[in-house]
């Protein structure tokens, strides 16, 4: 098992490291789908914007695989820049709050999914908490459904809070949140 900085999930036969996202995005995008119901469109519309990002100064991804290889989990993100598509999305929400200044500075998580049959298991705390300590920014920006889920939940256990709720996507059926935490992470107890 790879030591990465972080909590340790609670499922020995996971290991956490490194993952070559552009190598694995297919795989990525099949977990995805699982845990966020995405159809043939829209992970095709993903891929492509995965790929993107991968080349973006500063993106990181961790991957959670089976002593197989099978990847059951993946976090990615990168240093957040107000001219990317998602700050400019969600900075008048912001603004509206009085939190744009979280756009300067952080670290944005940008996909963060578990599969289905691996949720529960710590492994989602994991790979956010080892992604964001290996980072150089003072904290962390995300954007999460904005209703209660088990993924908010976490993300309010390790310290995020909300910055501005019923954000509107373009195309995206439901409202979000985005949320902010300082790093590093909270710690489980």
């Amino acid at each position: 098992m790879l030591s990465i900085p972080g909590d340790t999930p609670r499922t020995p036969d996971v290991h956490v490291g490194p993952l070559d996202l552009p190598a694995r995005v297919d795989e990525a995008l099949a977990v995805q789908a699982l845990a966020f119901g995405l159809s043939d469109d829209e992970m095709e519309v993903r891929r492509h914007i995965v790929l993107r990002h991968g080349m973006y100064a500063g993106c990181r991804a961790l991957g959670a695989t089976t002593g197989e290889g099978r990847l059951v989990a993946f976090v990615y993100g990168m240093p957040n820049d107000r001219s990317h598509w998602w700050s400019t999305v969600v900075e008048p929400y912001l603004r509206g709050t009085g939190t744009d200044d979280w756009l300067d500075g952080s670290f944005v998580i940008t996909e963060l999914h578990v599969h289905p049959a691996y949720q529960a298991r710590g492994i989602g705390r994991t790979l956010i908490t080892a992604i964001t300590d290996a980072v150089e920014q003072p904290r962390s920006i995300l954007s999460a459904i904005d209703i209660e889920s088990p993924a908010r939940r976490l993300y309010r256990a390790l310290g995020y809070e909300d910055l501005a709720r019923r954000v509107q996507f373009p195309s995206a059926p439901k409202p979000y949140a985005v949320m902010g935490a300082p790093l590093p992470l909270r710690r489980a107890r």
